[in-house]
């Protein structure tokens, strides 16, 4: 099933993790909008700087530190995914009860591990 995902704080370089979550959610199939600080490619994934409005998506998984997700809450709330992932490290209490407030699923977790045993 695809899942179509955000990747927030996406970067080209291979040795970041978000990096590494956007080639192996490509690899599973899933479609990916990637955010982050510049704009680049990851495989035939364009990294955006600017957040989608308006987009459908199942998943949003987090890449940030909780300072730099602070601009993103109004974005990540009205986009209404159906879940949220912290990564490790990026683990936020005050987003992660604003999503579950509004009805968002949250996890900390890690995307590589979930999508490597089949529970993404």
């Amino acid at each position: 099933m695809n899942k179509k995902t955000i990747v927030l704080g996406a970067s080209e370089k291979p040795d970041r993790y978000s990096n590494k979550a956007v080639r192996l959610l490509r690899s599973f199939q899933h479609d990916v909008l990637a955010v982050g600080a510049a704009v680049g490619q990851v495989e035939d994934v364009r990294i955006e700087t600017k957040f989608p409005i308006g987009e459908r998506v199942h998943t949003l998984t987090m890449y940030l530190n909780p300072t730099l997700q602070k601009q993103y809450y109004d974005s990540i709330l009205s986009l209404k995914p159906l879940r949220i992932i912290f990564n490790p490290g990026t683990e936020n209490e005050e987003l992660k009860r604003l999503a579950e407030n509004a009805g968002i699923k949250t996890e900390n977790a890690c995307t590589l591990v979930l999508l490597n045993t089949g529970q993404y």
